[in-house]
């Protein structure tokens, strides 16, 4: 299988400090560049080994798990920390822009649509994005195989901190039913059950669909890239971060997430813990009965 993996990255310090992106120590951006990247390879890249003692050598390893990636991070204006990035420049391509920082995600959806054809997974991450699941792909391969290109599977994103409020949290909680009302209708086959590996899951339309990423098929993409909706820069869905990474997938698709209840069915990790610092401060945790 071929997968092409655009990531939207961007830093500049100069920044208000708003964002992750604009604070004055790069470090932990390029931790979580680093991070995204690293795993991409080694979950779903062909240098995965094995080491045999007896022979002191090294044997091929998850084989069936192997695929063909590229990894495509797009850029703008030159604010960016790949000189610095730790990891072998093979490990990616650089696609440098001129687009405001904040439209960087429509760059890659630029870049996914001029690789029709080419790929059989077209995927966006945002650059804090980090996969921890080798399984990822085939769950979502099984999730369309049984619903239907018409429905697109989100992962669930998180947060982990060892000293925190609790170890993990979901940082994607429901929004207000009319904050997506005017892209989608949650209404229509509000949920779906499936059966895996013996284990029951439940899947619920999004009330919040956003994940800071998409992990779209061949077919899904290519329907995607017909709608005239496709690549207009709206950015009406909360604002243009969050428009560029879910406010044309919403339009096109049924989007679903695993429901809380097996919400780690498909996740995907957001470095750091600016969601996670909200408990006990802004969002309230319920006393113990």
């Amino acid at each position: 299988m071929r997968i092409l993996f655009t990531i939207a990255h961007f830093y500049n310090p100069s920044g208000e400090g708003k964002h992750a992106s604009q604070r004055n120590d790069p470090q932990p951006r390029l931790n979580a560049l680093t991070a995204c990247v690293t795993a991409l390879q080694a979950l779903y890249g062909k240098s995965q080994s094995m080491i045999d003692i007896s022979e002191c050598a090294t044997i091929p390893a998850n084989q069936s798990q192997q695929h063909e990636i590229d990894i495509v991070i797009c850029t703008t204006q030159g604010y960016h920390l790949l000189p610095q990035l730790p990891v072998q420049p093979r490990c990616f391509m650089h696609h440098a822009t001129k687009c405001e920082p904040l439209l960087l995600g429509f760059e890659c959806q630029a870049v996914l649509r001029a690789c029709l054809n080419k790929y059989d997974y077209f995927c966006y991450l945002e650059d804090d994005l980090v996969l921890h699941d080798p399984w990822f792909f085939s769950k979502l391969k099984w999730f369309t195989h049984h619903g239907g290109n018409g429905n697109l599977l989100q992962p669930n994103r998180y947060e982990i901190a060892p000293k925190g409020a609790v170890f993990k949290a979901y940082v994607d909680g429901d929004l207000a039913e009319s904050a997506t009302s005017p892209f989608q209708n949650v209404e229509e086959q509000r949920q779906l059950m499936g059966k895996i590996m013996e284990q029951t899951v439940a899947f619920e339309r999004a009330l919040n669909p956003h994940s800071g990423c998409y992990f779209l098929n061949a077919e899904q993409m290519a329907h995607w890239a017909k709608q005239s909706h496709f690549l207009d820069r709206d950015t009406s869905f909360i604002g243009p971060l969050e428009s560029a990474a879910t406010l044309g997938i919403m339009r096109t698709f049924r989007v679903y997430k695993s429901t809380p209840a097996y919400a780690n069915f498909l996740e995907i990790q957001h470095f750091g813990t600016s969601f996670l610092n909200l408990i006990g401060n802004k969002v309230r945790v319920p006393e113990a009965g």
